[in-house]
C-alpha cells in the first residue's frame, strides 16, 4: 500500500535560516543598500523642497500679479493687458517667468483670446493650446477658441474638429450649443448639410433653453432644403 503523505510531514521554514540569509545579505550589500536609501531621501527631500520652498511661493506670488492684466482685459485695453504697463505684469510676462505655476497657463489662455481677437491667429493657437484650463466653461473656450483661428486661416477640418472638442468638452447649456452651432455652420460650409441638420436638431433637443435654439428653426429649415 503506497504511503499516505501527512501534512506534518512537510518541510517548514526554517525561521532562523531565513533571518540568517537576510542578515548575510544585508551585512554583504550594507553599502549597496545604504546608497539607495540615501538616494531615495535626497529625491523625497528635493520634492518637499522643491515644492514647499519654491513652488509654493512662486505660484502665490503669480497669484498676486495676475490681477491687474486680468483688469485690462476685462476693460478691452488688450496691450496693457499683453504687454504690462510699466509698473505691473502683462500676461507675457507672467507666462514666461511663472512658467511652472498654474497661473502661466491662466496667462497663456488670455494671450491667445487676445491675439485671436488681434488677429494673429498662428500666435493664438500656440498659445491656447498652453492655456487648456480644467474649468468646464474656460476649458471648451480655450478649445472653441482654436477653432476660430483655424476657420480665419481657411483650415476648416481642424476648426470642425476643434468645435466638436469643445461641445464636448461639458454638457452645459452655455458652450456647448455655441459650439455645435458652429460646427454644423462649418459642416455647410463644407456642403455637408444632413451632418449640418443632426447638430441643428440637437441643439433644439438638447438645450431648448439656450440663445441658440432660439433661433435654431430656420436653420433646421434651411439645411433640409439642400440635405434633400
Amino acid at each position: 500500500m503506497a504511503k499516505k503523505n501527512n501534512p506534518s510531514d512537510e518541510p517548514i521554514l526554517d525561521v532562523q535560516e531565513a533571518y540568517d540569509k537576510t542578515e548575510a545579505y544585508i551585512e554583504k550589500n550594507r553599502k549597496t543598500l545604504t546608497i539607495i536609501a540615501s538616494a531615495i531621501f535626497v529625491l523625497f527631500a528635493g520634492y518637499f523642497g522643491f515644492t514647499r520652498l519654491y513652488l509654493f511661493p512662486l505660484e502665490q506670488e503669480a497669484s498676486e500679479l495676475i490681477w491687474k492684466a486680468e483688469y485690462y482685459f476685462e476693460q478691452d485695453s488688450l496691450d496693457l493687458a499683453l504687454y504690462g504697463d510699466g509698473n505691473h505684469f502683462g500676461f507675457l510676462e507672467i507666462a514666461d517667468n511663472y512658467r511652472l505655476t498654474s497661473y502661466s497657463t491662466v496667462a497663456n489662455y488670455y494671450i491667445g483670446l487676445i491675439y485671436l481677437q488681434q488677429g494673429e491667429y498662428e500666435l493664438a493657437i500656440d498659445h491656447l493650446r498652453k492655456g487648456q484650463l480644467d474649468d468646464a466653461v474656460a476649458g471648451a473656450v480655450a478649445i472653441g477658441a482654436i477653432g476660430d483661428c483655424y476657420v480665419e486661416l481657411g483650415d476648416y477640418e481642424k476648426a470642425l474638429s476643434q468645435f466638436k472638442k469643445a461641445a464636448s468638452h461639458s454638457a452645459n447649456q452655455f458652450t456647448a450649443p455655441i459650439y455645435m452651432m458652429k460646427a454644423a455652420l462649418v459642416y455647410e460650409e463644407l456642403g455637408n448639410f444632413s451632418k449640418a441638420l443632426g447638430l441643428y436638431k440637437d441643439i433644439k433637443k438638447k438645450y431648448p433653453e439656450s440663445t441658440e435654439a432660439r433661433s435654431i428653426d430656420k436653420y433646421i429649415a434651411r439645411a433640409e432644403a439642400f440635405a434633400g
